[in-house]
């Protein structure tokens, strides 16, 4: 695996928003928020489930490849809603994940659950995006980000209605975390060698202000982890793989789950 995947895949996604901004402007978009449907609140999601699982809709990984190449998100949401999934992650990243934004509007009226727009977040004009195809929240990254930009994207998404899940790494992160965060992830698997270590939450998790939701992230595939992480202080639990490699994901959550 390439130690610069995350250069890799922010040089690209740079590449798609210019070119998408020359087929619909921001200003098209800013007029189309009217029509977008109410958002729900992940983070009360979470906070008020018993699992706290994110259940994750990805196709593929740069580190794993095809994951479930025809994966149809009309036929796997509603799966998962009806397994317990407390909230869900839907992947728009086509080059490198296999998804696109038409999975989330797809999923949108199947499910009364939360969805997350999991995509590497750059600039502003993805926030209006993930708004209109009927995304709850966002996925800031930080180690895509700096500071200042990524406070003036989470200020953009409270404004358009959005709550904002910031993923961090690294003790060097913590600094990303304001009063915009309204959920703090922690990515076990590092972005740049896709190297994953669960111990990395609980390191973290001890550093992190009390008032902030916590969400592991990568990695989870053991329900022992799950209860382990629940007496650390961890709400969310965010799992793709695990349920996404098997013949019927919804089954393998719902499975899952029954063993927690």
């Amino acid at each position: 695996m390439k130690q610069d995947i995350l250069s890799e895949i922010i040089a690209n996604k740079r590449f798609e928003v210019d070119f998408q901004k020359r087929s619909i402007s921001l200003e098209q978009l800013e007029e189309s928020i009217s029509l977008a449907t109410p958002t729900r609140s992940m983070k009360k999601a979470l906070q008020d489930s018993a699992t706290g699982i994110i259940s994750e809709f990805k196709r593929r990984s740069p580190s794993k490849g095809w994951i479930n190449k025809e994966a149809q998100p009309e036929l796997i949401i509603p799966g998962y809603e009806k397994a317990g999934a407390s909230a869900l992650s839907i992947l728009t990243d086509e080059k490198f994940f296999g998804g696109t934004m038409r999975d989330i509007r797809t999923a949108r009226p199947l499910t009364s659950l939360p969805i997350l727009r999991k995509d590497f977040i750059i600039d502003p004009y993805q926030i209006y995006q993930a708004r209109i195809i009927g995304a709850d929240a966002i996925l800031l990254i930080a180690a895509a980000l700096d500071v200042d930009k990524c406070n003036e994207l989470a200020i953009k998404a409270h404004e358009l209605g959005l709550e904002i899940l910031l993923e961090i790494h690294s003790e060097d992160e913590l600094c990303y975390i304001s009063k915009e965060i309204d959920m703090v992830g922690i990515n076990n698997r590092n972005l740049g060698t896709f190297h994953t270590d669960v111990d990395n939450s609980f390191r973290l998790a001890e550093m992190l202000p009390e008032d902030k939701l916590l969400v592991s992230e990568s990695g989870l595939s053991k329900p022992e982890t799950i209860r382990r992480l629940q007496q650390a202080g961890f709400k969310g639990f965010l799992m793709g793989e695990a349920f996404m490699k098997t013949t019927d994901p919804a089954i393998a959550l719902s499975d899952f789950i029954s063993s927690i």
